[in-house]
């Protein structure tokens, strides 16, 4: 995977004020089963699609946005060379450690475009980004958004500073965070689910996930050193305890955040720890 960027955090950002950033020069990468398809830059990407200027309700900037834009399809079959990614599974990862698995199925929904700019500050064919967030974050090259409303973040994934595409079988990449020899109507199961759309793109287990933030199982499980209450607690509102890049999750019913903890249990009984020297 392709190293990080180093972010710019602008003065007038932090008051608020719209800033155009310059998106960084950078490849993007397509992946099949750990073999590099094909990189390209973002000029590369735009030559190959006919991109239009689309608007879009984003619940990152939290307003009504206008990129410069080509449809994920178009992107993909580029990338990869086919339209036929069936139902594999596609792991998109950014610059920062996030690392978002997804099913080709749902990318292929209407709606899916790949954002190159914001078309409000972008002056020309010079692309630019307006900052996001309170650290003034440039969501360059390449930002995954949804013209439907429907398409909300808690449901489908709006990653931005994409940096690789990756097909590849979750089992076959991620084996040790499957709840292997569990039978299959236990709640073990149901927090697995959780976990791989909620919580893997930010957290590993196992040393298997995204690295945004702490893995969740080894050297030690999570179940082990904080008490229940406060892990879902934590889960359902990081902000009373502390102030990060952790989301709130007040959507999780009482049984999603038990079946969460009894996937951390599991899991904790089924520890492969990659970075514990022989």
């Amino acid at each position: 995977m392709a190293g990080h960027r180093s972010f710019v955090v602008l003065p007038l950002a932090l008051l608020g004020l719209v800033v155009p950033l310059p998106v960084h020069a950078a490849e993007v990468r397509f992946v099949r089963d750990g073999t590099l398809v094909k990189a390209a830059g973002v000029a590369a990407l735009m030559a190959a699609c006919t991109s239009t200027t689309i608007a879009v309700d984003d619940p990152n900037y939290r307003a009504r946005k206008r990129y410069v834009a080509c449809p994920l399809a178009d992107i993909l079959r580029f990338g990869f060379g086919t339209d036929a990614l069936g139902s594999a599974d596609v792991f998109i990862r950014a610059w920062d450690g996030y690392d978002k698995p997804t099913d080709a199925a749902e990318l292929a929904e209407p709606g899916a475009y790949v954002a190159f700019g914001d078309a409000d500050v972008s002056q020309g064919g010079d692309l630019r980004w307006a900052p996001l967030g309170p650290r003034g974050i440039d969501p360059g090259p390449l930002y995954l958004v949804w013209t439907s409303p429907a398409r909300a973040r808690r449901t489908h994934p709006w990653p931005w500073q994409i940096a690789e595409f990756e097909v590849v079988e979750f089992r076959k990449k991620y084996p040790h965070v499957v709840p292997s020899g569990v039978p299959r109507g236990a709640p073990v199961w149901q927090g697995f689910e959780l976990f791989r759309g909620e919580c893997i793109a930010c957290h590993a287990i196992n040393g298997e996930g995204g690295d945004v933030g702490p893995d969740l199982n080894v050297p030690r499980s999570i179940v082990e050193y904080r008490p229940i209450p406060q892990i879902k607690a934590y889960i359902r509102d990081p902000t009373s305890f502390r102030y990060g890049k952790m989301p709130a999750h007040p959507d999780l019913s009482d049984a999603d955040l038990d079946a969460l903890v009894a996937y951390f249990r599991a899991m904790s009984r089924a520890k492969h720890d990659p970075h514990r020297r022989p």
